[in-house]
């Protein structure tokens, strides 16, 4: 992602949450944001100055933000490319899962596991629909025990299944880095 989406996400965040609650501190959106609170302030000064925000003082140091049109309009905008951002996203792991899973019919695999149990788990099974590979199971990496009927096994319970190759289905650094201890055919999702 580069500096001028992160901006833009930042803003966003910032504009739906003074939407949210228009008292809200800069310390509590430093704090929901994960960033720091003289970044947040930066952000904060510059929505004012591009005119999307006001800021009441309403008793001592209690402020108010207040949208303007431009705010509404600014905040739909931002919205808008966001959503763009990620439905170009999605298709891109997309295409690098069926060229994951053109690679492994290719190669002759037929029943796959999926090391992983989160979205892109869940994504990877559904794209996999149609395609003469089938997931026999997934590893659990966070206590999911299943999605769509497809049953979740622990990671030490591995060596009682049967299948061909295993279809990486995280990106966390550390479940990855398991995998080096097992001898099967691993397919990444972004190694293709």
């Amino acid at each position: 992602m580069n500096k001028e989406n992160t901006s833009d996400e930042i803003s966003l965040k910032i504009l739906e949450h003074i939407e949210k609650n228009p008292s809200i501190t800069q310390r509590d959106l430093s704090s929901k944001l994960g960033i720091a609170l003289g970044l947040t302030n930066t952000y904060i000064k510059r929505l004012y100055k591009k005119g999307y925000i006001k800021i009441r003082n309403l008793t001592g140091k209690k402020i108010i933000y207040v949208f303007t049109l431009k705010g509404f309009a600014e905040k739909a905008r931002l919205t808008l490319n966001y959503m763009a951002r990620s439905f170009n996203y999605f298709k891109e792991i997309k295409a690098r899962i069926e060229e994951t899973y053109s690679l492994m019919i290719a190669s002759g695999i037929k029943e796959i596991i999926l090391w992983g149990d989160d979205e892109l788990a869940e994504f990877c099974y559904i794209t996999s629909k149609g395609l003469p590979i089938k997931i026999v199971a997934g590893i659990s990496l966070n206590g999911r025990r299943n999605f769509h009927e497809l049953p979740f096994y622990q990671k030490d319970q591995i060596n009682s299944l049967n299948f061909d190759a295993i279809l990486v289905a995280t990106f966390d650094k550390k479940e990855i880095a398991e995998l080096k201890n097992i001898n099967v055919k691993v397919y990444y999702l972004w190694q293709t």
